[in-house]
Protein backbone atom coordinates (compact mmCIF):
# COMPACT_ATOMS: atom_id res chain seq x y z
CA UNK A 1 0.00 0.00 0.00
CA UNK A 2 1.12 3.56 -0.62
CA UNK A 3 0.20 6.82 1.05
CA UNK A 4 -1.68 9.62 -0.61
CA UNK A 5 -0.32 13.17 -0.72
CA UNK A 6 -1.72 15.67 1.77
CA UNK A 7 -0.53 19.17 0.86
CA UNK A 8 -2.63 20.61 3.69
CA UNK A 9 -0.34 19.27 6.41
CA UNK A 10 1.40 21.88 8.55
CA UNK A 11 5.19 22.23 8.54
CA UNK A 12 5.29 20.57 11.96
CA UNK A 13 3.13 17.66 10.81
CA UNK A 14 5.29 17.08 7.73
CA UNK A 15 8.49 17.29 9.78
CA UNK A 16 7.05 14.94 12.38
CA UNK A 17 6.11 12.48 9.64
CA UNK A 18 9.71 12.57 8.44
CA UNK A 19 11.01 12.20 12.00
CA UNK A 20 8.92 9.08 12.56
CA UNK A 21 10.34 7.53 9.39
CA UNK A 22 13.86 8.56 10.37
CA UNK A 23 13.53 7.03 13.85
CA UNK A 24 12.09 3.83 12.44
CA UNK A 25 14.95 3.52 9.95
CA UNK A 26 17.46 4.30 12.67
CA UNK A 27 16.11 1.65 15.07
CA UNK A 28 15.57 -0.92 12.29
CA UNK A 29 19.08 -0.45 10.96
CA UNK A 30 20.64 -0.64 14.41
CA UNK A 31 19.19 -4.14 14.87
CA UNK A 32 21.42 -5.52 12.13
CA UNK A 33 24.80 -4.68 13.65
CA UNK A 34 24.92 -7.73 15.98
CA UNK A 35 24.18 -10.00 13.00
CA UNK A 36 27.00 -8.61 10.88
CA UNK A 37 29.44 -10.93 12.66
CA UNK A 38 28.12 -13.55 10.25
CA UNK A 39 27.75 -11.47 7.11
CA UNK A 40 26.50 -14.22 4.76
CA UNK A 41 23.81 -15.15 7.27
CA UNK A 42 22.86 -11.51 7.81
CA UNK A 43 22.61 -10.93 4.08
CA UNK A 44 20.42 -14.02 3.71
CA UNK A 45 18.14 -12.75 6.47
CA UNK A 46 17.82 -9.33 4.83
CA UNK A 47 17.25 -10.75 1.35
CA UNK A 48 14.56 -13.04 2.76
CA UNK A 49 12.96 -10.04 4.50
CA UNK A 50 13.06 -11.69 7.91
CA UNK A 51 12.44 -9.11 10.62
CA UNK A 52 15.13 -9.04 13.32
CA UNK A 53 14.00 -10.98 16.38
CA UNK A 54 15.01 -8.47 19.07
CA UNK A 55 11.83 -7.31 20.85
CA UNK A 56 13.08 -3.79 21.60
CA UNK A 57 14.39 -1.55 18.82
CA UNK A 58 16.15 1.48 20.26
CA UNK A 59 17.02 4.51 18.18
CA UNK A 60 20.42 6.18 18.30
CA UNK A 61 22.06 9.60 18.07
CA UNK A 62 20.54 10.04 14.59
CA UNK A 63 17.08 10.40 16.11
CA UNK A 64 18.27 12.21 19.24
CA UNK A 65 19.77 14.99 17.12
CA UNK A 66 16.80 15.11 14.76
CA UNK A 67 14.64 15.73 17.83
CA UNK A 68 16.85 18.70 18.62
CA UNK A 69 16.27 20.16 15.16
CA UNK A 70 12.51 19.76 15.41
CA UNK A 71 12.50 21.30 18.88
CA UNK A 72 14.21 24.44 17.60
CA UNK A 73 11.91 24.65 14.57
CA UNK A 74 8.85 24.29 16.80
CA UNK A 75 10.06 27.03 19.13
CA UNK A 76 11.42 29.52 16.60
CA UNK A 77 10.17 28.54 13.13
CA UNK A 78 13.75 28.60 11.87
CA UNK A 79 17.22 27.37 12.77
CA UNK A 80 18.89 29.51 15.40
CA UNK A 81 22.36 28.18 15.83
CA UNK A 82 23.08 28.85 19.54
CA UNK A 83 19.70 27.37 20.43
CA UNK A 84 20.37 24.34 18.22
CA UNK A 85 23.80 23.88 19.79
CA UNK A 86 22.15 23.85 23.19
CA UNK A 87 19.44 21.42 22.04
CA UNK A 88 22.06 19.00 20.73
CA UNK A 89 24.08 19.33 23.94
CA UNK A 90 21.05 18.72 26.15
CA UNK A 91 20.10 15.64 24.14
CA UNK A 92 23.62 14.31 24.52
CA UNK A 93 23.71 15.05 28.23
CA UNK A 94 20.44 13.17 28.74
CA UNK A 95 21.86 9.99 27.19
CA UNK A 96 25.43 10.05 25.87
CA UNK A 97 25.29 6.30 25.13
CA UNK A 98 23.13 6.69 22.03
CA UNK A 99 26.04 5.88 19.70
CA UNK A 100 27.49 9.35 19.14
CA UNK A 101 30.66 9.53 17.08
CA UNK A 102 34.09 10.58 18.28
CA UNK A 103 33.72 14.22 17.24
CA UNK A 104 30.41 14.65 19.03
CA UNK A 105 31.85 13.19 22.24
CA UNK A 106 34.45 15.97 22.03
CA UNK A 107 32.09 18.76 21.02
CA UNK A 108 28.72 18.33 22.70
CA UNK A 109 29.82 18.37 26.37
CA UNK A 110 31.55 21.69 25.68
CA UNK A 111 28.47 23.08 23.95
CA UNK A 112 26.43 22.30 27.03
CA UNK A 113 28.50 24.85 28.92
CA UNK A 114 29.23 27.29 26.09
CA UNK A 115 26.60 27.05 23.34
CA UNK A 116 27.50 30.50 22.02
CA UNK A 117 30.96 29.20 21.07
CA UNK A 118 29.49 26.64 18.66
CA UNK A 119 31.20 28.12 15.57
CA UNK A 120 34.68 28.16 17.08
CA UNK A 121 34.30 24.73 18.66
CA UNK A 122 32.82 23.05 15.56
CA UNK A 123 35.54 24.48 13.32
CA UNK A 124 38.19 23.24 15.74
CA UNK A 125 37.32 19.57 15.32
CA UNK A 126 39.70 17.28 13.44
CA UNK A 127 42.75 19.54 13.49
CA UNK A 128 40.78 22.61 12.50
CA UNK A 129 39.17 21.14 9.39
CA UNK A 130 35.76 20.54 10.96
CA UNK A 131 33.80 17.31 10.66
CA UNK A 132 33.03 15.89 7.21
CA UNK A 133 31.07 13.03 8.75
CA UNK A 134 27.51 11.96 8.02
CA UNK A 135 26.08 13.33 11.28
CA UNK A 136 24.59 16.52 9.84
CA UNK A 137 22.96 14.53 7.04
CA UNK A 138 21.50 11.80 9.23
CA UNK A 139 19.34 14.20 11.28
CA UNK A 140 18.21 16.80 8.76
CA UNK A 141 15.33 15.25 6.79
CA UNK A 142 12.60 16.73 9.05
CA UNK A 143 13.99 20.20 8.32
CA UNK A 144 13.61 19.58 4.58
CA UNK A 145 10.01 18.55 5.13
CA UNK A 146 9.37 21.66 7.25
CA UNK A 147 10.60 24.13 4.58
CA UNK A 148 9.38 22.04 1.62
CA UNK A 149 7.82 24.92 -0.31
CA UNK A 150 11.06 26.81 -0.98
CA UNK A 151 14.19 24.86 -1.92
CA UNK A 152 16.38 27.93 -1.50
CA UNK A 153 15.21 28.18 2.09
CA UNK A 154 15.75 24.43 2.55
CA UNK A 155 19.37 24.85 1.42
CA UNK A 156 19.97 27.86 3.66
CA UNK A 157 18.40 26.31 6.74
CA UNK A 158 20.10 22.95 6.21
CA UNK A 159 23.43 24.77 6.00
CA UNK A 160 22.77 26.56 9.27
CA UNK A 161 21.81 23.29 10.95
CA UNK A 162 24.96 21.54 9.75
CA UNK A 163 27.41 24.27 10.70
CA UNK A 164 26.69 23.85 14.39
CA UNK A 165 28.57 20.54 14.45
CA UNK A 166 29.92 19.86 10.94
CA UNK A 167 31.93 22.82 9.68
CA UNK A 168 33.63 20.97 6.83
CA UNK A 169 32.06 21.68 3.39
CA UNK A 170 31.45 17.96 2.82
CA UNK A 171 29.47 17.64 6.04
CA UNK A 172 27.40 20.67 5.03
CA UNK A 173 26.86 19.35 1.50
CA UNK A 174 25.55 16.08 2.88
CA UNK A 175 22.98 17.89 5.01
CA UNK A 176 21.86 20.04 2.07
CA UNK A 177 21.41 17.00 -0.16
CA UNK A 178 19.28 15.09 2.34
CA UNK A 179 17.15 18.11 3.24
CA UNK A 180 16.44 18.82 -0.43
CA UNK A 181 15.59 15.16 -1.03
CA UNK A 182 13.13 15.21 1.88
CA UNK A 183 11.52 18.41 0.61
CA UNK A 184 11.13 16.91 -2.86
CA UNK A 185 9.72 13.75 -1.31
CA UNK A 186 6.87 15.68 0.33
CA UNK A 187 6.15 17.21 -3.09
CA UNK A 188 6.07 13.75 -4.73
CA UNK A 189 8.96 14.79 -6.94
CA UNK A 190 12.01 12.94 -5.58
CA UNK A 191 14.41 13.24 -8.51
CA UNK A 192 18.09 12.65 -7.82
CA UNK A 193 19.09 15.02 -10.64
CA UNK A 194 17.33 17.85 -8.78
CA UNK A 195 19.18 16.93 -5.59
CA UNK A 196 22.48 17.04 -7.52
CA UNK A 197 21.71 20.53 -8.83
CA UNK A 198 20.91 21.82 -5.32
CA UNK A 199 23.97 20.31 -3.61
CA UNK A 200 27.14 22.43 -3.33
CA UNK A 201 30.17 21.41 -5.38
CA UNK A 202 31.69 18.57 -3.37
CA UNK A 203 32.46 14.87 -3.27
CA UNK A 204 28.89 14.43 -2.01
CA UNK A 205 27.60 16.02 -5.20
CA UNK A 206 29.82 13.81 -7.35
CA UNK A 207 28.52 10.75 -5.54
CA UNK A 208 24.95 11.88 -6.11
CA UNK A 209 25.75 12.39 -9.78
CA UNK A 210 26.86 8.75 -9.95
CA UNK A 211 23.69 7.75 -8.09
CA UNK A 212 21.53 9.62 -10.59
CA UNK A 213 23.02 7.52 -13.39
CA UNK A 214 22.65 4.19 -11.60
CA UNK A 215 19.60 2.19 -12.78
CA UNK A 216 17.10 1.21 -10.10
CA UNK A 217 17.37 -2.36 -11.39
CA UNK A 218 20.84 -2.47 -9.78
CA UNK A 219 21.02 -4.75 -6.75
CA UNK A 220 21.33 -2.60 -3.60
CA UNK A 221 24.52 -4.37 -2.47
CA UNK A 222 26.07 -3.50 -5.83
CA UNK A 223 24.88 0.09 -5.57
CA UNK A 224 26.51 0.28 -2.12
CA UNK A 225 29.77 -0.99 -3.61
CA UNK A 226 29.64 1.79 -6.20
CA UNK A 227 28.32 4.65 -4.04
CA UNK A 228 29.54 3.76 -0.56
CA UNK A 229 27.56 2.49 2.40
CA UNK A 230 28.72 4.76 5.22
CA UNK A 231 31.50 2.43 6.33
CA UNK A 232 33.89 5.40 6.41
CA UNK A 233 31.28 7.50 8.26
CA UNK A 234 31.80 10.36 5.79
CA UNK A 235 28.99 12.31 4.18
CA UNK A 236 30.19 11.49 0.67
CA UNK A 237 30.37 7.78 1.56
CA UNK A 238 26.84 7.72 2.99
CA UNK A 239 24.43 10.19 1.41
CA UNK A 240 24.47 9.08 -2.26
CA UNK A 241 23.47 5.48 -1.48
CA UNK A 242 20.75 6.48 0.99
CA UNK A 243 19.24 9.00 -1.43
CA UNK A 244 19.38 6.40 -4.22
CA UNK A 245 17.51 3.88 -2.05
CA UNK A 246 14.88 6.48 -1.19
CA UNK A 247 14.40 7.40 -4.84
CA UNK A 248 14.21 3.69 -5.74
CA UNK A 249 11.21 3.23 -3.40
CA UNK A 250 9.75 6.73 -3.06
CA UNK A 251 6.33 5.66 -1.82
CA UNK A 252 7.15 2.39 0.00
CA UNK A 253 9.00 2.94 3.26
CA UNK A 254 9.22 -0.76 4.12
CA UNK A 255 10.87 -1.70 0.82
CA UNK A 256 13.15 1.34 1.01
CA UNK A 257 14.49 0.27 4.41
CA UNK A 258 15.01 -3.33 3.39
CA UNK A 259 16.91 -2.20 0.29
CA UNK A 260 19.06 0.16 2.33
CA UNK A 261 19.88 -2.58 4.83
CA UNK A 262 21.20 -4.73 1.98
CA UNK A 263 24.06 -2.26 1.65
CA UNK A 264 25.36 -3.08 5.16
CA UNK A 265 27.91 -0.47 6.35
CA UNK A 266 26.70 2.26 8.72
CA UNK A 267 23.25 0.79 8.43
CA UNK A 268 21.49 2.70 11.20
CA UNK A 269 22.51 5.98 9.57
CA UNK A 270 21.80 4.99 5.96
CA UNK A 271 18.40 3.66 7.04
CA UNK A 272 17.74 6.82 9.10
CA UNK A 273 18.44 9.00 6.07
CA UNK A 274 16.32 6.85 3.76
CA UNK A 275 13.57 6.64 6.36
CA UNK A 276 13.50 10.39 6.90
CA UNK A 277 13.27 11.08 3.17
CA UNK A 278 10.63 8.49 2.29
CA UNK A 279 8.77 8.94 5.57
CA UNK A 280 8.31 12.63 4.77
CA UNK A 281 6.11 11.49 1.91
CA UNK A 282 4.45 8.35 3.27
CA UNK A 283 4.49 8.53 7.04
CA UNK A 284 4.79 5.22 8.88
CA UNK A 285 1.17 4.13 8.57
CA UNK A 286 1.84 1.34 6.08
CA UNK A 287 4.91 -0.29 7.62
CA UNK A 288 4.43 -3.58 9.53
CA UNK A 289 2.71 -2.93 12.83
CA UNK A 290 5.24 -5.25 14.43
CA UNK A 291 8.00 -2.78 13.55
CA UNK A 292 6.21 0.12 15.17
CA UNK A 293 5.38 -1.82 18.31
CA UNK A 294 9.04 -2.80 18.73
CA UNK A 295 10.51 0.63 18.00
CA UNK A 296 11.22 2.84 20.96
CA UNK A 297 8.64 5.65 21.14
CA UNK A 298 9.73 9.05 19.82
CA UNK A 299 9.10 11.92 22.27
CA UNK A 300 6.95 14.88 21.28
CA UNK A 301 3.55 15.53 19.78
CA UNK A 302 2.61 14.13 16.40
Amino acid sequence: MTATPNPGLSPHALARRSLEGLALGDAFGERWFPLFRDRPQAYEEIRARRTPEEPDWHWTDDTAMALGILRVLDEHGEIRQPELAQAFALGYDADPARGYGYGMHQLLPRLLQEPDRWAELARGLFDGEGSLGNGAAMRVAPLGAWFRRDLRLVIAQATLSAEVTHAHPEGIAGAVAVAVAAALSTRWDLNIHTVVEATPDSAVREGLRRAAGLPFTTEPWKAADILGNGHRVRADDTVPFAVWCAARHPDDLTSALWSTAEGFGDVDTTCAITGGIVGARTGVGHVPQEWLSRREPVPGAA
